[in-house]
């Protein structure tokens, strides 16, 4: 054979991830390290990657969208309040606290005496008893043991007089909606749309760049997830209760977010229309209209003031305290736009499926791979002015670009680059959508999604066990897992690593595809979990 035809031929790699492809196997495993602490046996084990996207790992994508499809159905239309019942506080936890309260106690106590050599002991204590009560499951922040300098300003909670005034009820803790005519219990899909910026192509890209508002484009992108929580907060003071959602952020062609969200409950459209309009963001931060550093002349690191400084006069920046103490206007106000859609859906219905799988659709895909920036020069062009004018739009309080605005940011460190900050919200793949893709609300099923996801396994485990095939617990308490060294002769390749799996992979189903013909023969209750029907784990 000649070295032309030769070189078109598959490599073996090729061949064995597309047949790891085709069975569903994960394409990109992760090698770690077992040992068995009792035995003393150490094992290579390849565990999936979990990648959201498609593009990297098609299998692992369509795994995590299926359970989110899952957490999506058993939420949206419950008939009886979702039971999360929360553990009550261990001795052990109790405990902790006590003595993490003692340790601040003494702390700012030396740190007001001048102690300075108890203060670096107290602090890494402190620092130890936080670790010790994360690791017994203790969620939430803890108080900080440094007490303020300043006291953060006071807004005024009263609402804009341009703004819509909305009724206010007390919210009742139900999240279940109304059921109607004794039998109907219809939900409701939603979707929030920001305004619009100027007028664009049918490819996303404006009709006119040079009046397009790409600043007010990238704050609204910035805070949109903020606008999104102000807008569940005025629902739910207005239709009187809990209403739980599950939703998920995509951007438009125009490269503008989005969200499309499943509410459990019947709301009139009427009452979304207003909700939507009267819903406001103020963004109390400082001015950041101009730019007052750029290219090398860059505030620098003052190790004395331990704080930024002008790089000619030596003068500290503006605290960030102190920038946003006597504001008379908010910086940037958020609001949605007039496009608002909304639609009743009855659980069960053909109808419900269609829009679970529309919720979920995009959720294998990044950003970049939703808007189709390759699609026209004018929407590449598009996305690139957007991408520039997110790299100088500050993302939060601690953001590294406030020092480009002469403003010292919250947290302020030597290793700070001004004008740069490495959040996500700045990159050209993300595109201002930085945050997660999808918004669950906590009592939407009463569950998280690794619970979702340990339903779909307990359910093929009562199916093998039916049928006779009983699978042998392992006591994970015993093993130790660790990456493996670099260079590790003991690893297999990435060829052989696939191949195990999509045997051990055939093996699985072909369990499974025992268990359900002899369930098909002895019909069984389905179990009380998400996953009724799954294909082999």
């Amino acid at each position: 054979m000649r070295s032309a035809e030769r070189a078109r031929l598959p490599l073996t790699l090729d061949v064995v991830k597309a047949a790891a492809e085709h069975h569903g196997v994960c394409t990109r495993p992760v090698v770690r390290e077992v040992v068995d602490l009792d035995t003393g046996e150490v094992r290579i084990v390849a565990v999936r990657c979990n990648s959201t996207q498609a593009s990297k790992c098609q299998a692992c994508a369509d795994r995590n969208r299926k359970s989110r499809m899952a957490q999506c159905r058993e939420g949206w239309h419950l008939d009886q309040e979702p039971v999360a019942e929360r553990e009550a506080p261990s001795t052990d936890q109790v405990e902790l606290v006590t003595y993490r309260s003692d340790l601040t106690a003494e702390y700012r106590k030396a740190a007001a005496e001048g102690a300075l050599d108890q203060v670096d002991d107290l602090r890494e204590a402190i620092r130890e008893a936080d670790a010790d009560l994360r690791g017994e499951g203790v969620r939430g922040n803890l108080p900080s043991v440094d007490l303020p300098a300043k006291t953060a300003p006071i807004r005024s909670t009263r609402r804009r007089q341009d703004a819509p005034n909305l009724p206010r009820r007390k919210v009742d803790k139900r999240t279940v909606g109304r059921e109607f005519a004794g039998k109907y219990r219809p939900s409701t899909f939603v979707t929030l749309t920001l305004d619009t910026y100027g007028k664009v192509r049918e490819d996303g890209s404006p009709v006119d760049p040079s009046t397009y508002d790409y600043r007010r484009a990238a704050r609204d992108a910035v805070h949109f997830a903020s606008l999104v929580d102000r807008w569940w907060q005025n629902l739910r003071r207005v239709v009187g209760f809990d209403a739980q959602y599950f939703g998920t952020v995509e951007p438009q062609k125009r490269i503008t977010p989005h969200a499309h969200f499943a509410v459990r409950g019947s709301i009139p459209h009427r009452v979304i229309r207003e909700v939507t309009a009267a819903t406001y963001l103020q963004v109390w931060w400082p001015s950041h209209d101009e730019i007052k550093y750029s290219g090398d002349q860059m505030p620098v690191w003052d190790s004395q003031l331990m704080g930024f400084v002008d790089p000619e006069t030596r003068v500290q920046l503006t605290p960030w305290v102190d920038a946003v103490a006597d504001l008379d206007t908010p910086a940037h106000v958020a609001e949605f736009g007039a496009q608002v859609h909304s639609k009743g859906i009855l659980g069960g219905s053909e109808e419900a499926g269609r829009h679970i799988g529309y919720l979920t659709k995009y959720l294998v895909k990044s950003i970049s791979e939703v808007v189709h920036t390759d699609a026209s020069s004018r929407a590449s062009d598009h996305a690139d002015r957007l991408a520039a004018e997110l790299a100088i739009t500050p993302c939060s309080d601690r953001c590294a670009v406030w020092l480009a605005y002469g403003v010292q940011p919250k947290g302020a460190h030597s290793r700070m680059a001004p004008g740069r900050c490495r959040s996500k919200a700045h990159r050209r793949e993300t595109l201002g959508l930085p945050g997660r893709r999808v918004l669950v609300s906590r009592r939407w099923s009463g569950k998280t999604l690794a619970e979702h996801k340990s339903d779909r396994a307990a359910f093929v485990k009562e199916a093998l066990a039916a049928a006779g095939i009983a699978k042998q617990e392992t006591d994970r308490t015993r093993l130790m897992w660790s990456p493996v060294q670099a260079g590790d002769p003991h690893v297999p390749g990435r060829a052989e690593l696939l191949m195990q799996m999509v045997a051990q992979r055939l093996k699985w189903k072909a369990e499974y595809d025992q268990a359900q013909a002899v369930l098909a023969v002895l019909p069984r209750p389905a179990p009380d979990v998400s996953a009724t029907s799954v294909q082999a784990a």
